[in-house]
């Protein structure tokens, strides 16, 4: 049973039994039938507490609970500190207030509790960078020696490089040295993509989980989901890239869109699109290489086969051996916006030339 149900159930009875001995009082003073009064008051408070409870009880926590989590935790830390200093400040000023005559020595001490609580919070939640900066200095003053150890900034994952799942077999490499960081409206897109009713969608979602799971299982460097969330924007691609803004990182991403967005408003960007056509094999004119050939080219007489990166081979004169393995000669290499393309000859035609 849910906390809702049970809340429903708690408040019909008591509300039940408070309407029944108010029916029974009220009829009393007026003088007439209990049974009726009481019967009715009992229906009206189980109606009113079946109702009204949830509103009153559950919900507000739930609400309260829900805020909490948005609240990236620097800022909830910094607003803990204010209603502290806050409070203690209250606290001291309690002393030369009651020497007030009354009803001020009775009605200040509270005003100043809320007034200097409010203005802790406020001060705090506004300066928090400034203030956890110059607590960062001083603590590195008086230890030197952290200060000489160098900090790798984290990064921030976003959905597309988490679902396409190359960063799994990145981060055991140990190449990314910082911690990888999975804001929590990264995970919940990953979650409302696993529940789609597109099979396709559903299957790039699910495999977007799984590989979060083997991240956090196998990565050389930390993964961690963090609450931190951006207020006043929905977009899931404007939230990251403010976020980096705010953390001074890098986002790693495939995403083409969002990594030339994340350039524009200078938040630097690791793209695994563009480190995977850098560790490319590079191959020049006059070397061999062995290719399967798989389809026709564009061309008279081309066939089209592939490197194991993915990188395609157009093979001249390549159509009769399509469909079986053959040693080919490169002649041309091309670097295209899609990647990089090479065109070669079958050996065997080379050396009769």
């Amino acid at each position: 049973m849910s906390a809702e149900f049970i809340s429903r159930l708690v408040g019909m009875v008591v509300l039940a039994i408070g309407g029944l001995f108010l029916g029974v009082h009220v009829a009393e003073l007026a003088g007439t039938s209990s049974y009726l009064y009481g019967t009715t008051f009992l229906l009206v408070g189980a109606l009113t507490g079946l109702v009204v409870t949830p509103y009153v009880t559950v919900r507000p926590l739930i609400f309260l609970r829900q805020q909490v989590r948005r609240i990236p935790i620097q800022q909830l830390l910094a607003g803990v500190l204010g209603l502290t200093v806050g409070l203690i400040i209250a606290a001291l000023s309690v002393f030369p207030i009651s020497m007030l005559p009354q009803p001020l020595n009775q009605i200040l001490p509270l005003l100043a509790a809320v007034l200097f609580g409010y203005l802790g919070v406020l001060v705090m939640t506004l300066r928090q960078q400034e203030i956890f900066n110059l607590l960062v200095r001083g603590r590195l003053a008086m230890h030197p020696a952290e200060e000489e150890r160098p900090r790798v900034p984290p990064v921030l994952l976003d959905t597309s490089v988490i679902i396409d799942g190359r960063i799994a077999d990145i981060s055991r490499t140990g190449f990314i040295g910082g911690e990888m960081l999975v804001p929590r409206f990264v995970l919940n897109e990953l979650q409302h993509i696993a529940d789609s009713p597109d099979t396709l969608r559903r299957n790039r979602g699910r495999r977007g989980l799984d590989m979060l799971r083997r991240l956090q299982e196998e990565s050389v460097s930390p993964v961690r989901i963090v609450d931190m969330d951006v207020k006043g924007v929905r977009e899931v691609d404007d939230r990251l890239v403010l976020l980096a803004k705010q953390l001074h990182c890098a986002i790693v991403t495939n995403d083409y869109n969002l990594n030339r967005v994340a350039e524009l408003q200078g938040v630097p960007v690791l793209n695994i699109n563009e480190l995977a056509n850098a560790v490319r094999a590079v191959y020049l004119p006059g070397e061999t290489l062995t290719v399967h050939i798989l389809q026709k080219g564009k061309e008279t007489d081309q066939g089209v086969g592939y490197l194991d990166d993915g990188t395609m081979v157009v093979v001249e004169g390549g159509q009769p051996y399509i469909g079986s393995e053959i040693d080919l000669m490169v002649t041309k290499v091309l670097q295209t916006a899609a990647g990089r393309m090479i065109f070669a000859r079958p050996l065997e035609s080379t050396r009769q030339r």
